[in-house]
């Protein structure tokens, strides 16, 4: 067993060479590596400078509270597991003292989570519209719809092309089916219906008419919003349509999809900084797709703590989107949603993955874990499945 107690949460500079060569020397062992509070050679609050000078630890024993550089993707590839060791500093003080990035388990989900009253009804629950869809991806429309539903809320209904009626209708008859003037893609977004949360974008694919169909929506509509997949991508190429999303409107990027919106960025605290910045210039919510996905508004960052490798598979996103749209639907604001949303996406999935493993995980698959999920906030420590930084 190695302890690794070279450097702890102060460094500031790259390691000396002597001690890069020990560093090196270490992580080539076969023994198991402790490290205290944090591995050697990670820096806090800015990107590593030379990989080969950090230690790569099996466990890390942090005091108090984890560090950020455990859950971005290009500092938490140095240790495999982590567990927070408590040194008495004062709880109280350590609750009302603001941070930049709070993390979300359970407990946070909890204390925002609305149970239903006995008296009752369909209505009471809200209306979700997703509207997506074109020639050949109707099955994006039809996921985010069922993973609407299994969210909670009490109907939901799809706005596609005319091709995507019989799909629809068929794969979801729980919802109700509006379709749109074009055959084959969205041509002229126009409903009679009120819903109070609407996700759009999924499937829609980014035809000149789409674009203009989109457009025009976004100019009127005044609805809780939530944006992915094609309906970001015309928004990375027509920035200007940016200012006409309401407020609070969540948007759920994948990497590539993120870039094209933000900007490129140098390292991980690169994307960070213009992903905030560009959340408070919105006033949007803006969701970071990933291992540990994170939800930027207003300046603050929140970091989930479920999910894992196998939810990396086609329409797991649609299915996301679907969550969000359905609890919004129900009257939870913007950013509440958002992180119990993502909180519940990632428990379905991890309970899930105890029964398929991470190759036979699919979308599917995840949207029947939603209904065990929300059991689960209520299950006593002793009856949980416990999935954390599993390996396969």
């Amino acid at each position: 067993i190695i302890v690794d107690a070279i450097f702890g949460i102060g460094l500031n500079r790259p390691p000396a060479d002597w001690v890069k060569r020990i560093i090196a020397d270490l992580n080539t062992s076969d023994a198991f590596t402790l490290a205290v509070d944090i591995p050697s050679g990670l820096f806090m609050e800015r990107a590593v400078e030379d990989r080969e000078a950090v230690i790569q630890a099996d466990y890390v024993l942090s005091f108090q509270s984890p560090k950020l550089v455990f859950f971005l993707p290009e500092t938490g590839v140095f240790l495999n597991q982590w567990e927070v060791l408590d040194i008495g500093l004062d709880r109280t003080f350590l609750s009302q003292t603001e941070t930049d990035f709070g993390l979300v388990g359970k407990n946070e989900v909890l204390a925002g989570y609305r149970p239903r009253p006995k008296f009752s009804h369909k209505g009471t629950y809200g209306h979700a519209l997703v509207i997506g869809g074109s020639y050949g991806k109707m099955g994006a429309v039809v996921l985010a719809a069922q993973a609407a539903l299994k969210a909670g809320s009490g109907l939901v209904s799809t706005y596609v092309p005319q091709c995507g009626y019989t799909i629809v209708q068929t794969a979801f008859p729980e919802g109700m089916t509006l379709t749109d003037t074009g055959e084959r893609k969205l041509t002229d977004i126009d409903y009679a219906l009120e819903p109070q949360g609407v996700g759009i974008g999924i499937g829609m694919g980014t035809d000149k008419a789409t674009v203009n169909a989109f457009s025009n929506f976004l100019s009127k509509n005044k609805t809780p919003m939530v944006i992915d997949a094609d309906a970001i991508n015309i928004l990375a190429k027509n920035k200007a349509l940016l200012k006409e999303m309401p407020k609070g409107t969540v948007l759920t990027p994948h990497p590539k999809e993120l870039q094209r919106l933000i900007g490129s960025w140098k390292d991980d605290f690169g994307k960070l900084k213009k992903a905030r910045s560009f959340s408070k210039k919105y006033d949007c919510v803006l969701v970071i797709k990933g291992a540990h996905t994170l939800i930027v508004y207003q300046g603050k960052g929140y970091i989930n703590v479920t999910g894992n490798p196998g939810m990396a598979t086609a329409g797991s996103g649609d299915v996301l989107t679907g969550i969000l749209t359905g609890l919004m639907a129900q009257g939870y604001p913007p950013l509440q949603a958002t992180i119990f949303g993502v909180y519940l996406h990632g428990r379905a999935g991890d309970i899930q993955v105890e029964h398929t493993g991470y190759q036979a995980l699919t979308a599917s698959v995840i949207i029947e874990g939603i209904g065990p999920a929300f059991l689960d906030l209520f299950a006593p420590p002793e009856k949980q499945e416990v999935v954390a930084n599993k390996e396969e």
